[in-house]
């Protein structure tokens, strides 16, 4: 009978290698990610070289920078998007697979990548994830027709709650380099 344990046991501590296809393919689409958004900018930095153009009316540049603006701010989404997802596998492949050595050896790494637990890997995607939805808020924000006195009011009651989003959530993790909160981090 200690056998049959002993065997279930180890199958069942191997059957954490599952979470190997989620960091392959977290690690798979950060990767995409961060070509799509590279060629997007590419593509962007072509596009502005016509700002230049003497043909240009003051409607076409304005056009032209609006525009602009806005795809600057989607690919800071895309980046931040990619981050997310590079965080994700790293994260899944500290928690259950084994400690990245090369990263624990690295003096120059940064401590964003390390995750000790759980709670850890929630908290860093929560903050990159807010940061996304900030930028997206900002991108509809650059493109927004204002009709009406509501609509100012309605954007400004937005910019308040985004700004209260990224003032608690400085708050929660302001303590000093170094202290442990109760939560261990």
């Amino acid at each position: 009978m200690k056998q049959i344990e002993l065997l279930f046991e180890k199958f069942l501590w191997n059957s954490r290698l599952i979470v190997l296809t989620a960091v392959i393919a977290s690690l798979a689409a950060a990767i995409g990610l961060f070509y799509l958004t590279s060629v997007d900018v590419y593509h962007l930095v072509l596009h502005v070289t016509h700002y230049g153009d003497p043909n240009l009316t003051a409607e076409m540049r304005e056009n032209i920078r609006a525009e602009t603006v806005a795809h600057v701010v989607a690919a800071v989404d895309g980046y931040l998007l990619s981050t997310v997802m590079l965080i994700f596998a790293l994260g899944l492949y500290e928690l259950f697979i084994s400690k990245i050595d090369a990263a624990e050896q690295s003096q120059g790494s940064s401590r964003v990548l390390f995750i000790r637990n759980l709670d850890d890997l929630k908290d860093r995607l929560a903050k990159v994830v807010l940061m996304i939805l900030v930028v997206t808020f900002f991108e509809r924000s650059v493109r927004m027709a204002f009709e009406g006195p509501l609509d100012l009011l309605y954007f400004a009651i937005g910019i308040l709650l985004v700004s209260l989003a990224l003032y608690f959530t400085h708050k929660s993790g302001g303590h000093a380099p170094g202290e442990k909160t109760e939560s261990g981090h």
